[in-house]
C-alpha cells in the first residue's frame, strides 16, 4: 500500500485543484487551492494540500534541466530581482499555488492556556517559544495549514515557522538592518523539499532551512535565529503556567486538528517533492536533531535520542546537552493528530549553570543532574531539587527528517555512543 501511495496522492491533488477553482466561502478567504476539506481529509488515500502538488510544476526541457540559471517555475506577478540569487535556480520547483496560496497569519490571536484545553490535546505538539519572559505556543494543527505566523513579541517582530515536509519549526527575528521589520509569506515553490519564503518589501525568496535570502535584492542575508521547539502541549503548559497559546480565530476555516499530510511521516516512505541525492548514511524519513553552530554541524537521530534519552556532546567548542522526552505525538501520521503516535520531543541546551558544568543521567524515568541531583524537563528548567526554578540556556536546533538535512549540511556528522 506504502509502494502506491504517491500515485493516489497526485491523482487526488489533480481533482482538488480542478475543484479548487470554484469560489471558497472562507471566514476572510478561501482554503489554498488543493486544501482538503473534511471529507478529503478523513480518507486513507487523503493528499498532502495542494500547495505541495507537483501538478503545476513546468515541464522540463533538457536545456532547462542542463542550465542551472534556468529559473523553472513562473515569474508572473513577481517584483523579484531575479538576476541575483546565490543557489541554482533550477533547484527550485514549483508547490502548486501562488504566492501566500499557503495564507500566513499576520495578526495572531492568543488564548489562555485554560481556554486552549477546550480544544488542544496534551499530546499534540506545539512550537514552544519564549522571549523576554514571555511564552506561546503555536500548535502544529493550525501551523500545518498556515506554516508562517508573522508575530511580535514585546515589541519584537519574530516569525515562527512550520514546513510540514521537512518536520522543521525554526523561530527568526523579522527585523533587517537597514530595512526594518519584514512580513513574510509564502511563495509556493520549495527547493529540496523545504519552504520558501518571501518578503513584502524586496519579494525577495528566503529558504526557510537557513532563514537566508536565495533570490533577489536581499540574497545572501540571513534572519537571527531564535531558540524554538516541538514539544508536547502538556510539556509547554506545566513548563509556562501563564503561557499564551495560538488561536484557532485566525480568520481562515480550516480544519484545525485535522492532519492533510496522513502517513507522510512513515519512515518507509519516500519524501514527497525532493529530487536531490539521499543520503544513505541514515533512513530519509528519520527524524534528527540538527546544530548548526559556528561553522559545525551535528546530527542527533531520534533512535539513539529515545533510547539514551540524554546525550552530552561538544559542538564548535561548546558543551552542549540534548534532552529526549516521551509524550509528544506526530502531526504527520494519522487524520487525527492527537491519535498518532507518540514521536516525542526534544531539547538542546548547553551544559553550564552559573559557571559550572553539570552531568546529565536518567534516574528512575527522570533526567537529573549528577552534581546537584536537581531534576529537569524538555525546555530545559530544573523543576525539583536545588536548582529549581533555574534554566538551562537554549541552543538554535531543528527537528528535521534526515532527508532534508544533507542537502544544507553535507559535511554534517552523525552522533553514534
Amino acid at each position: 500500500m506504502i509502494e502506491r501511495r504517491p500515485c493516489i496522492l497526485l491523482l487526488a491533488v489533480a481533482a482538488l485543484a480542478v475543484l479548487a477553482c470554484a469560489p471558497g466561502q472562507g471566514v476572510t478567504s478561501p482554503a489554498p487551492a488543493g486544501a482538503p476539506d473534511e471529507r478529503t481529509v478523513a480518507s486513507p488515500a487523503a493528499s498532502p494540500p495542494q500547495e505541495r502538488a507537483p501538478t503545476s510544476t513546468p515541464r522540463l526541457t533538457r536545456e532547462a534541466t542542463q542550465t542551472k540559471d534556468q529559473l523553472l517555475v513562473s515569474t508572473s506577478g513577481w517584483k523579484t530581482d531575479f538576476t541575483r540569487h546565490s543557489v541554482p535556480l533550477n533547484e527550485i520547483i514549483s508547490g502548486g499555488v501562488p504566492k501566500d496560496g499557503i495564507p500566513p497569519i499576520d495578526a495572531p490571536a492568543f488564548v489562555s492556556i485554560g481556554e486552549a484545553d477546550q480544544w488542544l490535546a496534551d499530546q499534540e505538539p506545539v512550537i514552544a517559544f519564549e522571549l523576554d519572559g514571555v511564552a506561546r505556543a503555536y500548535p502544529l494543527q493550525i501551523m500545518i495549514w498556515h506554516e508562517i505566523v508573522n508575530d511580535e513579541v514585546n515589541g519584537r517582530p519574530v516569525l515562527i515557522t512550520f514546513c510540514p515536509l521537512c518536520n522543521l519549526a525554526l523561530a527568526f527575528d523579522r527585523h533587517v538592518e537597514g530595512i526594518g521589520p519584514l512580513r513574510f509569506g509564502v511563495t509556493g515553490n520549495l527547493r529540496h523539499s523545504d519552504l520558501i519564503m518571501w518578503d513584502d518589501v524586496t519579494e525577495s525568496w528566503w529558504q526557510q532551512a537557513t532563514g537566508e535570502a536565495i533570490v533577489g535584492e536581499l540574497t545572501g542575508t540571513r534572519l537571527q535565529p531564535l531558540p524554538a521547539a516541538i514539544v508536547s502541549y502538556a510539556e509547554f503548559k506545566t513548563t509556562y503556567r501563564q503561557g499564551q497559546v495560538l488561536s484557532r480565530e485566525t480568520g481562515y476555516e480550516r480544519p484545525y486538528g485535522r492532519n492533510p499530510y496522513v502517513g507522510y511521516d512513515d519512515v518507509n516512505q519516500r519524501p514527497f517533492l525532493f529530487r536531490g541525492p539521499i543520503d544513505g548514511r541514515l533512513p530519509p524519513m528519520m527524524r534528527v536533531v540538527v546544530i548548526d553552530r559556528n561553522g559545525e554541524t551535528a546530527v542527533y537521530p531520534y533512535s539513539e535520542l529515545e533510547r539514551h534519552r540524554v546525550v552530552a556532546d561538544e559542538v564548535a567548542g561548546t558543551p552542549i546537552v540534548v534532552f529526549w522526552e516521551p509524550g509528544a505525538v506526530s502531526a504527520l501520521d494519522q487524520v487525527d493528530i492527537a491519535s498518532s503516535r507518540m514521536v516525542g520531543s526534544t531539547g538542546v541546551f548547553v551544559s553550564v549553570v552559573d559557571g559550572r558544568l553539570l552531568t546529565f543521567v536518567v534516574i528512575d524515568g527522570r533526567i537529573r543532574d549528577q552534581e546537584t541531583g536537581s531534576t529537569w524537563n524538555v525546555l530545559g528548567q530544573a523543576t525539583d531539587g536545588p536548582l529549581a526554578g533555574q534554566r538551562l540556556e537554549p541552543i538554535v536546533h531543528g527537528d528535521y527528517f534526515w532527508f532534508a538535512v544533507a542537502p544544507f549540511y553535507p559535511e554534517a556528522r552523525i552522533w553514534h555512543p
